[in-house]
């Protein structure tokens, strides 16, 4: 057909150029985006809730590398998806909203669903928020979005596309572009580290999320410099298995006087800000060196000798490529083990009972299991003591530090890689959040196993006043019956008594033909 309405066009210019999954809910103002979806040939997965749609297409995006696409109504449901737009702005994540708008609003008030200003909502949110008036704009900027998300920082954008444009006859979309020719050796680059790395005796690198996709080519990096690494919580696993790596310790306090101790700091692919350090600065006075694809990070890095602007995968290349930079490092494999050690007894100490169930799941989750985790005391101990095997396995709403993120994600996530392993951890608090999304993965019959851990209370914010000398106030809360409910939604449940039957239990959700809720409890480690 040369002609389909726009709705229909948009879902079939999505598949041609890739896009095989979409998830939103549909309403009167985007019925016309439905039109064309099974005709396409696209899966559409129902959320119960846009917020729950945002983070599914944010977890399908992490897992998958592939941009994650949400349709959704005018109004309400552009600021129900707002949250997680946020978050996957705040963590570099491709998510692209598509909603419908009003065709007008200045001159007639009291519509359905009607906004001061809608698109200027999604502009706080997301790298860019534009309203499409005509086919041949919507198109245009489908494009812009797909090309942005391939070349440069991966950030959430918004298209809106008036009701009456979705509805109207349109030309077919244009053929897919080619693919674009780019310059991906930054050799000058790669040279200056080069330098840097001769020159130094005990070089270090703090790898954020940035850095992930060139993982393999920077753990050959430091481990022919003979480097000390960090990572921060996104950018775990990087560097697994190097004697010399401190892991995902970079936010306890010691980390700054290990720090300074290096005679060159290399940071590659993180903003090093407030949620990966929890402190002010790096601790660092001596050579710095940041690299990022954002150049308004590279701006904002004081203190930095040398900012360089490169795509992180293709200058670890280059760098092996150039090579000569042999070890002769004043780094100690048992210092790095002792630090370790330490901070992660800390941890422990600081929130008991975590460690132990962390360590019973490690010795029996299968390698390639993606993890999806809320903001629940368990992540954060999980975040610290929990080495990854391999990067970009573990997703959590690291920088906006939303609740309610872990369930959906997952789904999104477990979509993504079908027949691949993937755990769920929410708090009590969170989970009830987004657990409206159970019925959605019921629905899809994933294996999904969901760690609960309920502590019955908002135990991070307790502790919080307690240090602040705050007398607790709105942190206890009165819960639900977690088995009975998620049995209630078609789900499995279990509350096993034991760590071996926690293990048990995420082994056991593995194979079965839906979620499984496990409901833990600080019991369980006693």
């Amino acid at each position: 057909m040369s002609q389909r309405p726009l709705g229909a066009q948009i879902s079939h210019m999505l598949k041609s150029r890739g896009v095989d999954t979409i998830f939103g809910i549909p309403g009167v103002h985007n019925q016309e985006m439905y039109r064309g979806i099974e005709e396409a040939g696209i899966t559409h997965v129902l959320a119960r809730h846009e917020q729950g749609a945002g983070f599914m297409a944010d977890g399908y995006a992490r897992a998958s590398g592939k941009p994650g696409v949400a349709y959704i109504i005018t109004g309400p449901g552009l600021c129900n998806i707002m949250t997680p737009l946020g978050q996957a702005y705040s963590d570099s994540v491709p998510v692209l909203a598509i909603s419908s708008c009003l065709d007008e609003t200045a001159r007639r008030r009291g519509q359905l669903h009607q906004m001061l200003d809608q698109e200027a909502a999604g502009a706080c949110v997301c790298e860019w928020s534009l309203e499409a008036r005509d086919a041949t704009s919507a198109y245009g900027l489908i494009d812009r979005a797909l090309t942005e998300f391939a070349t440069g920082r991966k950030r959430p954008r918004h298209i809106q596309v008036p009701i009456r444009a979705l509805e109207g006859l349109a030309d077919a979309p244009p053929a897919e572009m080619a693919a674009m020719q780019t310059e991906t050796r930054p050799v000058a680059a790669a040279e200056r580290i080069v330098a840097a790395l001769k020159a130094a005796e005990r070089p270090l690198f703090v790898f954020g999320g940035g850095a992930v996709e060139g993982a393999k080519d920077w753990k050959a990096v430091v481990e022919q410099a003979g480097a000390a690494s960090f990572t921060t919580y996104a950018g775990r696993g990087i560097a697994a298995g190097h004697a010399l790596d401190y892991g995902a310790y970079l936010a306890r306090p010691e980390s700054a006087s290990v720090i300074a101790k290096a005679d060159l700091v290399i940071a590659v692919g993180s903003e090093l800000s407030e949620v990966d350090l929890w402190r002010d600065e790096l601790g660092y006075k001596g050579r710095f060196i940041r690299v990022d694809i954002d150049p308004e990070e590279l701006r904002a890095a004081a203190g930095t000798e040398l900012a360089l602007q490169a795509d992180a995968a293709a200058l670890a290349r280059e760098i092996l490529s150039v090579g000569g930079f042999e070890a002769k490092t004043g780094w100690r494999e048992a210092d790095v083990a002792a630090a370790k050690a330490r901070w992660r007894a800390e941890s422990d100490a600081e929130r008991p009972g975590i460690v132990p169930i962390c360590d019973a799941l490690r010795d029996v989750l299968p390698g390639d299991t993606m993890f999806y985790s809320d903001m629940t005391q368990f992540a954060y101990t999980a975040k610290e003591v929990w080495p990854m095997d391999r990067p970009g396995h573990w997703h959590h709403p690291f920088g906006f530090g939303t609740l309610g993120y872990a369930l959906p994600a997952a789904i999104g996530g477990a979509v993504a890689r079908k027949g691949k392993p993937t755990l769920c951890i929410a708090g009590d608090y969170g989970f009830q959040y987004t657990i409206q999304e159970l019925a959605t993965a019921v629905e899809l019959r994933l294996p999904l196993p969901i760690l609960l851990w309920d502590n019955g209370k908002l135990k991070e914010i307790e502790d919080s006043m307690i240090r602040a000398q705050i007398a607790p106030k709105a942190v206890d809360q009165i819960n639900p019956d977690f088995v009975a409910l998620a049995k209630a939604y078609g789900a499995h449940a279990e509350k096993p008594d034991s760590l071996e039957g926690v293990a048990q239990a995420v082994m056991k959700a593995f194979e079965a033909d839906g979620p499984t809720l496990i409901h833990v409890t600080p019991a369980v480690s006693t």
